[in-house]
């Protein structure tokens, strides 16, 4: 028993002490405990929820919905601009790009927009909640909880070791489809007398996956290519985005291919 908690004790140690010393003052970065037990909250939250509003009627968030989404699309289009303006400022390379760890002002701009895309997806968290105050508990699938739960886990460990470089990509193609996301959920809230102008719906999912598969390339390339960026976070950023576009292929099939011939 001593022996296992001295091992979490130096691994804890360990993520303290080799952090980017540029990012670890920023909120919930310098230790992974805050996001751990926002990952914890989540995930009791995902299973309670439901059960908890089982026998009240849904809760009416339709202002709540059309403000929250709304603003949502405004973080996604001010963090795609930034990822787009700095990496360009930059001369970034879409091929190959090590972190730049200095503290030249674009260096730090870039390392700030990193973080503000890893606070957006405790932010997305939020759409659980909104889920289960009304009582859509079909939306709470596998990929639904999988997804949110471990996007704040990779995008903490991006910003707490890896604040820039080439996952400058990812953060480009997600915000913009976050973007599109976005207003389509903030359209969708004004109420049903806007689905006829939803129709866009089915092309949002394989916007999604194309997503997914460009940045499976991209991050593929660079695990075979010489470039100073660690290879363990291309293995684990690879592995991860398959796994996302075997849910999100199964989600479309189910939700678009199935119902079509069924």
């Amino acid at each position: 028993m001593t022996t296992a908690w001295q091992r979490v004790h130096s691994l804890h140690r360990w993520i303290l002490d080799n952090g980017d010393k540029r990012t670890d003052p920023w909120l919930l970065v310098y230790s992974p405990v805050p996001i751990v037990t926002i990952f914890l909250c989540y995930l009791i939250i995902s299973w309670a929820g439901p059960r908890l509003m089982k026998h009240r009627e849904p809760v009416d968030l339709k202002v709540v919905l059309i403000v929250y989404n709304f603003l949502m699309v405004c973080l996604s289009a001010y963090m795609f601009y930034e990822f787009v303006v700095t990496s360009w400022l930059s001369n970034y390379s879409l091929l190959c790009q090590p972190v730049d760890y200095s503290t030249s002002p674009l260096a730090l701009r870039m390392a700030n927009i990193c973080w503000w895309f890893f606070f957006s997806k405790v932010l997305e968290l939020t759409d659980t909640i909104f889920f289960i105050l009304r009582k859509k508990n079909n939306q709470l699938t596998f990929l639904h909880v999988y997804h949110h739960a471990t996007m704040i886990f990779n995008w903490w460990a991006g910003v707490k070791y890896l604040a820039g470089g080439q996952s400058f990509f990812i953060g480009v193609l997600n915000s913009f489809v976050h973007c599109i996301m976005y207003s389509y959920y903030g359209l969708a809230a004004l109420g049903p007398h806007m689905q006829k102008y939803l129709w866009w719906k089915r092309y949002l999912t394989s916007l999604q996956l194309v997503q997914f598969v460009l940045l499976t390339i991209h991050t593929g390339y660079n695990l075979y290519a010489e470039c100073d960026f660690p290879d363990t976070m291309n293995a684990h950023v690879c592995t991860y985005l398959i796994s996302l576009i075997v849910l999100f292929s199964n989600f479309y099939y189910q939700s678009y291919k199935k119902r079509k011939h069924a």
